[in-house]
């Protein structure tokens, strides 16, 4: 990457979403366009796996994604697209409903994808694509 492609990049991050556990960052701004790391079912404040079913870290990690949609001074009105991780495909239907209310009227491109397993033994994981 030139210098300056280096200096279209912009790191974001927020004390409202939890913090990277890893070397990466929270999302990346590219020129128009939001790159936000998945999400998982991490609350922000403790940084420890929410305790529950599948809803209830998949709000957790709704929760997560629009606090890191916030700080780049957008909503879930602007996602393009986003990519679900699960665990366990008998779960696709429950992650439906929780992701379901966050675009009542937008739809954003998708996939959703099976993984054996997923980092702090999550159930699910997402990560989504803005436009600014």
């Amino acid at each position: 990457m030139t210098k300056d492609q280096t200096k279209k990049l912009e790191i974001l991050t927020t004390e409202k979403a939890p913090a990277a556990i890893g070397p990466y960052s929270q999302a990346v701004k590219c020129g128009d366009i939001l790159f936000c790391s998945g999400q998982i079912p991490l609350d922000p404040a403790t940084g420890e796996v929410v305790t529950g079913d599948i809803t209830v870290q998949a709000e957790r990690v709704m929760n997560n994604i629009a606090a890191v949609l916030s700080a780049a001074g957008v909503g879930f009105d602007n996602v393009i697209k986003t990519t679900i991780y699960l665990v366990d495909m008998a779960d696709f239907a429950a992650v439906n409903v929780v992701y379901g209310r966050c675009f009542p009227n937008h739809k954003p491109a998708r996939s959703t994808v099976a993984v054996k397993s997923l980092p702090r033994a999550v159930m699910l994981e997402i990560e989504v694509i803005a436009s600014l």
